[in-house]
């Protein structure tokens, strides 16, 4: 390769590299003065690195017949940032291959004008409207892995200004003379999904965490009932229970007896009558009048939307899901007593045998599929990222092509498109899913068929998926929603 070619390939990375550091004050000004959260092809770009975006851009190639390149997205960036928009979430990459497949010589203006037009124009009307409604106060009941993750995305989402503010978070006392320093650096410090993005300090005299400038107040109490929240100013909040300790209406509603709290959700399955929401399936059962809610399991909104996605093309007949799933605190680290079946021993040591109620589950968000799924679940030594396995007798035959296709069209252009990610690349491991916020992404290359029967692959980050899942169900009850653009359908 002569000279001249290898400076062409240096030359061409810098001019890009240049053109995404020139995209980063525009992505973050829509982002924290219009409220407007851009991605590319559902992997949002605010407060990404240089490498992170242009990666975003890269990624494009295995959804798409060619590469999308910051030469196309950067004329979207700077247009929209001129055009005073109000709130909405606007995918820049489809977007940009929108208008590059265009045929005939229609102007990007014009092109965008039709593309996000109902926002056009709306800065100072929402402005207004966000500055007239109140700010929904938000408790995490519990800071394990759910509770700690669920704390990024909220203080990552409250510089938009979307008005859902964490205002507390209740533990019960470790003991310890540092128990508020522990627990803020396990926020600040992850082994799975790495340093908190942004500065963490405690404020020791009043039990607080601040948290890139939101005051996060810790409260200490050993019941759900035992806590008076308008004490810290708190009021009509939503408590998000993480704890899986209570999950019917009795113990659920003792939240409702503390004073200054309106409505829970279980990050759990619920039992009884308890409504268990998938989002972007069943959400709009929620009601007004629904106090306790549950948004079913990690498991549970990985498999539904793809299941359903399924059944609505092909029709399902029955199938058999068998969940590979890391490991969870529940189990022991070395070999010791266990009140479940196997559990006791050493989870980074052996792949676990143990039950999921996932199968079963389906059918409350589906009610289609009652009793046409089985389901087990193996526990295997890995910290994060799980995989569920989808056996399904379809009434419709099917080729890996035209299924692949698809989940791959549902994935970018349907009411699906937040639940449902799909990868086809050959190269994938688990780890490569970490910090994934779809509740599942179909591996593409491991489709298989056989006429009538299908096996499809699910991965899901069983954290950061899940509680993105539980994130949308909070800003639904408490009102926070934003149009989403390009439509579904296309731009």
């Amino acid at each position: 390769m002569s000279q001249e070619q290898l400076n062409h390939y240096f030359s061409d990375w810098t001019e890009r590299e240049a053109l995404t550091e020139a995209m980063i004050p525009i992505i973050g000004r829509l982002y924290r003065k219009n409220n407007v959260v851009t991605s590319i092809y559902g992997r949002a770009i605010i407060n990404q690195s240089v490498i992170n975006i242009m990666k975003s851009h890269r990624f494009v190639r295995q959804i798409e017949d060619s590469e999308l390149s910051v030469l196309d997205t950067y004329p979207i960036l700077v247009a929209l940032d001129g055009m005073n928009l109000g709130p909405a979430h606007i995918d820049i990459g489809k977007l940009a291959v929108a208008y590059r497949n265009l045929e005939g010589d229609k102007n990007l203006n014009s092109f965008l004008e039709e593309a996000v037009g109902p926002v056009i124009g709306r800065y100072e009307e929402e402005k207004e409207r966000c500055n007239q409604s109140e700010t929904k106060d938000i408790v995490l009941y519990g800071f394990g892995r759910i509770g700690r993750y669920l704390t990024r995305i909220l203080v990552e989402k409250a510089g938009g200004g979307n008005n859902l503010r964490l205002r507390a978070i209740v533990v019960r006392d470790g003991g310890a003379k540092n128990d508020l320093e522990k627990r803020a650096s396990l926020l600040r410090r992850d082994s799975v999904h790495g340093s908190f993005r942004g500065t963490i300090t405690i404020d020791e005299k009043n039990s607080a965490i601040i948290a890139n400038g939101n005051y996060i107040q810790v409260i200490y109490a050993s019941g759900p009932d035992q806590v008076d929240y308008t004490k810290y100013g708190i009021d009509n909040a939503i408590v998000i229970d993480n704890t899986g300790v209570w999950r019917d209406e009795d113990g659920l509603g003792r939240h409702l007896k503390s004073k200054g709290v309106s409505r829970v959700l279980l990050t759990a399955p619920g039992k009884g009558n308890i409504k268990n929401i998938v989002h972007g399936i069943n959400n709009n059962m929620i009601t007004d009048d629904d106090r306790i809610l549950s948004a079913a399991s990690c498991t549970t909104n990985a498999i539904t939307p793809v299941l359903k996605a399924i059944d609505d093309r092909y029709g399902i007949v029955d199938g058999h899901m068998e969940t590979v799933h890391a490991y969870t605190n529940d189990q022991n680290l070395i070999d010791n007593y266990h009140k479940g079946s196997r559990r006791g021993r050493s989870a980074p040591l052996n792949m676990v045998l143990t039950e999921t109620g996932a199968a079963k589950a389906v059918a409350k968000a589906l009610p289609g599929l009652e009793g046409k799924l089985t389901g087990n679940a193996i526990r295997v030594p890995t910290p994060n990222v799980s995989m569920a396995i989808l056996n399904l007798n379809l009434e419709t035959a099917t080729t890996v092509e035209e299924v692949n296709d698809y989940i791959r069209e549902t994935a970018l252009h349907s009411e699906l498109q937040k639940q449902i990610d799909y990868v086809n690349s050959p190269e994938v491991v688990s780890t490569d899913f970490v910090g994934s916020r779809h509740a599942g992404v179909v591996d593409g290359q491991a489709t298989i068929t056989n006429k009538n029967r299908l096996v499809l692959y699910v991965w899901y980050d069983n954290e950061a998926g899940y509680s993105a899942q539980l994130v949308r169900i909070v800003n639904q009850i408490a009102g926070v929603t934003f149009p989403v653009f390009p439509s579904r359908g296309g731009a």
